[in-house]
């Protein structure tokens, strides 16, 4: 029976290119996850928009002297070319823009205010006396009472992760100008989180499947106690308090943003001509929803989302599970946008073909700890495996076979020990890549089917089907006719993480439509298939590519 399975993806910021460090956390483990289970047969519906009202746009628009419409407009432009050519799979990406949005998340924030979860409460807030005007979140800049990290922004300190209010940083300074703040009474509304506690952290006890940074980051902040947190800010900018006397307040972006999910399900079902359909994915107890975000991210999701979730009540489903990524730095420093540190996904998109990024990113995931890339490991990565390993393998399997039993599947004879062996290795590799697949384990996921690919190469140096054909061709079409279907079950263990290359050696096999529509099954292939005239499905890159690249690093974009 098929499943419904609900992918919430992060909602990145609109005010700045694509990164690496973004992709690796956030971006391309979802969509490896959407077409592992569009290929299942369940039900996807794979979500996420850019994040048009946070402070970081009007920032990027103050320094440009521009609307923040038009920053947030240029680079959600730049995202959907990024996931276009990057082959990120969204069923939606929409903008926290839309008055679909708006409505939604002013129906959420009138709900929990009539509910008692949302209150009034005067409260002390940076002002710039300079600037004349109050400072929200990313405005202002200070040391971490807690890791004493200099940089701290005024909702959270990246450095070790904790959400923060402006007022608890030390030494505060206005971005803009660097004038020490002084704090002045401004009436706002709370989200009283600390309701929720013992409800959450009941919860949370139950998620034994969840990684364990993302269990223990949860239940150390429940254990020590939450806090209610103001979710307005005075700001021109952003989804509109819903109520008189607020005109010049807007609802804070950690609170409206995450209500995203759900407004655009619920924008997916207009589109799609149903407007009722979205409840499928959140009102259907079966549904599992996955929330994929970066470990900064982790109580945004894992918290504040479900109490407000829960306060909000009309039987909306709660986070299943968050499969939180660890960091990735570049070339072993942590990744810096503002000295240029950085890979830049469009930038890579010019010079090089996704799947091998795609494919260093998967292997090289940062589901558990910080990973690192360069393009030294780059490059080996790509030669080494994709192209001598797995490349290797289906070309001259393909190109034998098609110049030597007229372009189609040879007929097999009878297998013997070692045909046998391999098959049963295949089959249970794809029973393997579907666990760790479906328990969101991808770099364990790529590396069993590698393994298969490398034992696949050993299986056919050993019967050499090249010499045996001279004396024996009905064994070197069996040989072949058993490398073709490991082959063909490869590329559909492949195609989460790599779908360009897996969809071309789809066709090179003689087969037709999307890979998806085959199913996550074994795949006999009949003898006599016509095959297409195979091509190599991965171009080796030059060392010198290295030195090159890593040159640019720090340096100012051209």
């Amino acid at each position: 029976m098929s499943e419904k399975i609900f992918i919430a993806v992060a909602w990145p910021y609109a005010n700045g290119s694509l990164h690496l460090g973004q992709i690796a956390g956030a971006y391309l483990p979802p969509d490896i996850f959407a077409r592992y289970h569009r290929t299942k047969g369940n039900e996807v519906l794979m979500v996420s928009g850019s994040d048009q009202h946070g402070t970081p746009i009007t920032i990027k628009a103050e320094q440009e002297s521009k609307k923040p419409g038009e920053i947030a407009a240029r680079y959600h432009r730049q995202f959907l070319e990024s996931w276009q050519r990057f082959g990120i799979s969204f069923d939606l990406f929409t903008t926290t823009g839309t008055e679909n949005h708006a409505r939604v998340t002013q129906d959420i924030f009138l709900t929990l205010l009539e509910r008692g979860y949302i209150y009034k409460n005067t409260l002390s807030q940076p002002y710039c006396p300079s600037c004349q005007r109050f400072l929200a979140d990313r405005y202002i800049e200070g040391t971490c009472p807690f890791c004493n990290s200099p940089g701290a922004r005024g909702d959270q300190c990246e450095a070790c992760g904790k959400p923060l209010n402006p007022a608890e940083l030390i030494d505060p300074q206005c971005r803009i100008c660097g004038t020490t703040p002084v704090f002045r009474d401004t009436e706002h509304f709370f989200l009283k989180l600390s309701a929720f506690n013992a409800d959450l952290l009941q919860w949370v006890k139950t998620k034994t499947h969840w990684r364990p940074n993302v269990l223990n980051f949860s239940t150390r902040y429940l254990e020590e106690g939450l806090k209610d947190r103001a979710i307005t800010r005075d700001i021109d900018w952003g989804v509109a308090v819903p109520l008189e006397g607020f005109e010049d307040k807007r609802i804070y972006v950690w609170f409206e943003a995450v209500i995203g999910y759900l407004s655009a399900a619920k924008e997916w079902a207009t589109i799609s001509g149903n407007e009722e359909k979205w409840r499928d994915f959140w009102q259907n107890s079966e549904t599992k929803s996955y929330y994929f975000i970066g470990k900064d991210n982790i109580p945004f999701h894992t918290l504040i989302w479900p109490a407000m979730l829960m306060g909000y009540g009309d039987n909306l489903n709660l986070p299943y599970d968050v499969p939180a990524n660890e960091f990735l730095t570049i070339e072993g420093r942590k990744l810096s946008t503002s000295q240029n540190w950085a890979v830049w996904l469009l930038d890579y998109l010019d010079r090089y073909d996704p799947d091998p990024l795609r494919y260093l990113l998967s292997i090289n995931m940062p589901e558990t700890s910080d990973t690192d890339f360069s393009w030294r490991e780059f490059v080996r990565r790509n030669n080494d495996e994709l192209v001598a390993t797995y490349g290797n393998l289906v070309h001259r399997v393909l190109t034998f076979v098609y110049r030597n039993f007229e372009g189609s599947v040879p007929e097999p004879g009878e297998f013997d020990a070692q045909d046998s062996q391999i098959l049963t290795g295949a089959k249970n590799t794809l029973e393997t890549v579907d666990g760790r697949l479906y328990g969101c384990h991808f770099r364990e996921a790529i590396r069993a089917v590698m393994a298969l690919a490398q034992e696949a190469n050993r299986y056919l140096d050993d019967k050499s089907p090249w010499k045996k054909i001279k004396e024996d061709r009905q064994a070197a079409a069996t040989s072949l006719y058993v490398a073709l279907n490991v082959i063909a079950n490869l590329k559909t263990m492949l195609y989460p993480f790599l779908p360009f290359s897996s969809q071309r050696l789809h066709e090179y096999l003689g087969f037709t439509g999307r890979i998806e529509d085959y199913g996550w099954n074994w795949q006999e292939l009949p003898p006599g298939q016509k095959l297409l005239p195979p091509q190599p499905l991965f171009s080796k890159l030059d060392d010198s590519l290295v030195e090159e690249e890593a040159k640019k690093l720090g340096q100012p974009p051209l």
